[in-house]
């Protein structure tokens, strides 16, 4: 269930950058942020064009979103960052 997931298992060993380190590189996290990025703001893009009926304006918004959600995400990771709940 996910209400266990949610549990903290005090008998778990702990999650070390090392470990992290081998399952995933930095790289990789930074090559998929970046795709998703991508896929997000090309949605935003198209949605605008269906609404707005008007590709330079789609590609306006698209722009605004991409910049104000990587700078909403930034502050969203800070501050969860400094939230212990689950760690």
């Amino acid at each position: 269930m996910i209400a266990d997931q949610l549990v903290v298992d005090s008998k778990k060993e702990k999650t070390t950058f090392e470990k992290d380190k081998v399952s995933e590189s930095p790289k990789r996290s930074i090559a998929k942020s970046i795709s998703w990025r991508v896929v997000g703001t090309l949605d935003t893009i198209i949605i605008s064009w269906i609404v707005t009926g008007t590709l330079s304006l789609a590609f306006s918004i698209g722009l605004v979103e991409l910049v104000t959600k990587m700078v909403l995400y930034f502050f969203h990771e800070r501050i969860w960052n400094g939230i212990k709940w689950g760690k």
